[in-house]
């Protein structure tokens, strides 16, 4: 899967970040809190402007977070992909033909263990590494599953950006609007030097 050479994947967590991401040259977006109700049309308002949208299927108010839920969201929303923790929405996401991307939280060595083994069943496209500002666990991450990794989780300056890109991350999740605008920028020149 191919990002076009973009780093940050902006994380939209209300309707007006979604406004100000629309006006920005990313391709991918991510779509975090939201009402069921809110899903189809986000995504639409999304595709309608020449984004490929990535819903947080665990933070979708009103649908439980389980297959038949991931299979609705693949179904009649139809996003470019699926965030989620939990291994029947990654599969019936992957089941779909659509980006499935695990999330994992780095708690302690037995939840870390507990998510290598998951993976093996689930084999994801991508797995979202939280919190994404230690570099060495990202490293350790994608060498023990050789799954591209993503970053999140306490992004907040360009530096935290950086070191998880120079760690392996294939891109950086991030909810800060002044990261957006600076490698907004960058990106669709073709990167930072």
């Amino acid at each position: 899967m191919s990002f076009n050479g973009q780093r940050i994947l902006p994380a939209a967590r209300k309707a007006k970040d979604l406004e100000k991401l629309l006006a920005l040259p990313y391709e991918w977006i991510v779509l975090l809190d939201m009402h069921v109700g809110q899903l189809q049309p986000l995504v639409q308002l999304a595709k309608s402007h020449g984004k490929k949208p990535i819903v947080h299927a665990d933070l979708i108010e009103g649908l439980k977070n389980d297959e038949y839920a991931a299979e609705y969201i693949c179904q009649m929303a139809r996003p470019a992909g699926v965030v989620s923790t939990r291994a029947g929405v990654i599969a019936k996401t992957k089941k779909n033909g659509l980006l499935a991307i695990q999330r994992m939280f780095l708690l302690d060595t037995n939840a870390l263990e507990k998510s290598y083994a998951m993976f093996e069943r689930t084999k994801p496209d991508y797995i979202e590494v939280l919190p994404g500002v230690i570099p060495h666990m990202i490293a350790e991450v994608y060498a023990r599953t050789g799954i591209p990794i993503f970053a999140g989780g306490l992004i907040r300056t360009e530096d935290d950006v950086e070191r998880a890109l120079q760690a392996g991350a294939s891109a950086v999740t991030t909810s800060d609007r002044e990261l957006w605008q600076l490698y907004g920028q960058d990106d669709k020149q073709g990167g930072r030097s």
